[in-house]
């Protein structure tokens, strides 16, 4: 068995995917609901926002706590800024 990678933002990070799960959820119950359909794409869109976010959010963490040390700010900078496209 592999031990835990935890960092100390992972926290924060479960919560905001607790908050989109919540979300999700709602908008299954609007489609279950016949709520219209612009309703639940514009809810769709807010889920997959804050996917993206969180998913954003864990590749910026793991940038700054798991790199070398060697890497200059610099690196570390573009590779944040390129790793906004994943």
């Amino acid at each position: 068995m592999t031990k835990p990678h935890l960092h100390a933002t992972h926290p924060a990070l479960v919560a905001r995917l607790k908050r989109a799960d919540g979300h999700l959820r709602a908008v299954i119950e609007m489609i279950e609901a016949g709520k219209p359909c612009l309703e639940i794409a514009q809810q769709m869109q807010a889920v997959e926002k804050a996917v993206a976010n969180a998913k954003r959010a864990l590749i910026h963490d793991h940038l700054d706590h798991c790199l070398d040390a060697e890497h200059s700010t610099a690196d570390r900078d573009q590779l944040k800024a390129i790793s906004r496209y994943l």
